[in-house]
This record gives structure tokens, sequence and C-alpha cells, in this order.
């Protein structure tokens, strides 16, 4: 089969809305903006490559992981869920991903952790991306979907933290607050969907 739009739309905004590129701009300068310009432009690159080798990994052998530890997709729906419904509550009320202690950060590669993992493949996006593979049933073009998807995210989180600086000084601490809100209600509905797509697949026996 051609590519599946319909997987790649879906996959990328749920990617979107849960790694959260506007998010993790306060949380970049925060990390690396005493630093200088190449250490800022390295980890502007090192924490997207970070976040999709880890994305791949478990996009190609997630659900082999899943069945040497007899988990059923809805159980990793519903899980999914729950974690994405406290993340979206905590950018609701305003207490976003990075609020972690830069302290430290000259003597740690930052773009690795946090930024690269947890912040951006996190237990959310990983457990969406399971999810969408185990969906694809053999489907190449899904797969291929998937894919670009994933890539595409990467690709956007990228250019969000190369012109971080330009970005917030555009929108401004209100902005992001306000964008970090909206995500949070996307996201809250996201997390209710997999919730109820876990109890439909628990009910059916699957």
């Amino acid at each position: 089969m051609g590519f599946d739009t319909t997987v790649y739309l879906s996959l990328f905004v749920t990617l979107l809305v849960i790694m959260d590129p506007t998010g993790a701009v306060p949380v970049f300068l925060s990390l690396v903006g005493r630093k200088g310009k190449d250490a800022r432009l390295r980890a502007a690159w090192q924490a997207p490559a970070v976040s999709l080798l880890v994305i791949t990994l478990f996009a190609i052998g997630g659900q082999a992981i899943l069945g040497y530890l007899h988990i059923g997709i809805p159980a990793l729906q519903g899980a999914g869920g729950l974690l994405l419904l406290l993340i979206a509550l905590d950018l609701l009320r305003g207490r976003g991903a990075g609020a972690g202690d830069p302290q430290g950060t000259e003597e740690v590669n930052v773009a690795l952790v946090p930024l690269g993992t947890p912040l951006m493949a996190g237990p959310g996006a990983i457990a969406a991306v399971i999810v969408a593979v185990a969906q694809a049933d053999s489907d190449a073009g899904a797969y291929w979907a998937i894919a670009a998807a994933i890539v595409s995210i990467h690709i956007v989180l990228f250019l969000v933290l190369r012109f971080a600086t330009s970005l917030i000084r555009f929108l401004g601490e209100n902005g992001i607050t306000l964008i970090a809100r909206i995500a949070g209600l996307l996201l809250a509905a996201i997390a209710v969907q997999l919730i109820a797509d876990s109890v439909l697949g628990f009910v059916d026996g699957r």
C-alpha cells in the first residue's frame, strides 16, 4: 500500500503535543543559555538526535519487549493514558517538564539528559510510538508513515531549539505559557481517548 497520510498526521500531532517543542524552549535556554554559541548549537542538534535514537529503538523493538513482559496493548494504552494525563495536568497548572535544577550542567552534556531523554523521548512519546506500530498491523504504508512522523517531529524539535533565542523573544513568557496551556488541554483529551481505548480493549479481550 501507499503512504498512509492519516497515520502520519495522527502520530505527528500526538507526538507534537506530547513532546511539546515550545515547552522545551525555556528548559533549553535555562540549561545552555549561559554557554557559548557553539555549545548552544551543538546541544540544539544533539538533544533531538538522542531522542530520535531512543524513539526509533522502541519503535523497532517495543513489541518484543511487551511480549517478553507479557504486557498487552490495552494495558500499555491505559498506563500511557494515565501518564499523559499527569503530564497534561502539570502543563495546565504551569508545571512543565523543565522544573529541574540547572546546577552542575557545565560538567554534564545536558543534550543527553535531561533534554534528549526524558524531556523529549519520555514515556508518553515511547508509549505512543509503540501503540502506533502495533496498530499498523504489518501495513507497509503505515510503517513508512510512522517513520516519517518520528523524523518530522524531531526536525521540528531541532528547528525550535536552533532558533530558541529568537522564538522566546517573539513569543515572550506569556506566549509560551499560553501555548503550554493549550498543549495541556489537547494532551488531556488524548489521554482520555487512550484510557477509553484501553477499557474497550479489555472488554473485547484483546
